[in-house]
């Protein structure tokens, strides 16, 4: 069977004693959990020591987790069981270390994939490694601020109006998209400024490629205009959005954690809750002005075009 590794890590400013007492305990993990985030309506139990947990929801199926042993407070290793959508079973680890005031915590698993999916690979230690990233972000700001600034709603299934547009198209680094979105943003603000043009609604993106195999995006950063000038200037684009229906999840708080909202839209198309529609690129409307955060927490609309 082909066995595959995934190891991610972060620094937590907080003593090692802390941190590890902190993840020791299942009860802890909703509040900076990747997976429980995505799927409010999972329901949870544990133990009464907190070292075992079981949970069962629609969006993330039905598994179950124990602490085999742990070495205070250095390591936890857990046995992790998933039940539905299919069976299979992983070892999971937590190691703590100390370092540079702080805390090391690296989170690994190890499993293994049927032999018929040996060409999954790539593409498995991609989506947990991206999983365990926005997880452990997530635990570093609840520790060292108290809270995540992180709060998924559903408002569900919704109509999008046909919108033309003006925009500039990249392609970057998934690591890179935050800084690229920014530059592009900055010279599309600039020249609505100087053309006299004016922004018809809200900023959007349109996201026309994922790979996180090969951490690869291309997307599409865009005001709407009403009338499209010709010509643009070198290097923006011109188009429209189609009018559709799509399945809306709205996002409030840090960009650094939007990734849980389309976390808990993949898993639903995943898992057929939803029926995604593969001529139409899912997309993000800003609901706040991206450029004025400083003050209150951004809202972002994450929308999944419907079939």
């Amino acid at each position: 069977m082909p066995k595959f590794h995934v190891s991610k890590s972060v620094h937590i400013q907080k003593p090692i004693s802390e941190v590890y007492a902190y993840v020791r305990d299942f009860r802890q993990w909703p509040e900076w959990s990747p997976w429980i985030i995505t799927d409010p309506d999972c329901q949870l139990t544990y133990s009464d020591a907190g070292d075992q947990y079981h949970w069962e929801g629609k969006v993330t199926g039905e598994g179950e987790m124990r602490v085999l042993y742990s070495e205070k407070p250095n390591r936890i290793q857990y046995a992790l069981a998933f039940l539905k959508p299919w069976k299979s079973n992983a070892d999971v680890a937590m190691s703590f270390t100390e370092k540079d005031g702080g805390t090391e915590v690296r989170w690994s698993l190890d499993s293994a994939l049927p032999f018929f999916l040996f060409f999954m690979r790539p593409m498995m230690v991609a989506l947990i490694g991206m999983d365990y990233e926005r997880g452990l972000n997530m635990l570093k700001e609840k520790l060292e601020t108290g809270s995540v600034d992180s709060k998924l709603e559903f408002p569900g299934e919704t109509t999008v109006a046909a919108t033309p547009y003006v925009g500039i198209r990249t392609r970057t680094d998934i690591k890179a998209i935050g800084s690229a979105m920014e530059s592009d943003l900055c010279q599309l603000g600039k020249w609505l400024d100087t053309s006299g043009m004016q922004a018809s609604g809200k900023p959007f993106a349109i996201y026309h490629r994922w790979d996180p195999a090969k951490a690869l995006t291309e997307y599409t950063i865009a005001f709407p205009l009403e009338s499209p000038p010709n010509p643009l200037p070198d290097g923006f684009v011109n188009g429209e959005l189609p009018a559709c229906r799509t399945f809306a999840i709205r996002h409030t708080g840090s960009y650094k954690h939007l990734g849980n909202a389309w976390s808990a839209g993949i898993n639903r198309s995943r898992n057929k809750i939803i029926a995604q529609s593969k001529k139409i690129p899912p997309f993000e409307i800003y609901e706040t002005d991206p450029t004025e955060t400083a003050t209150k927490s951004p809202v972002t609309t994450v929308h999944f075009p419907l079939k």
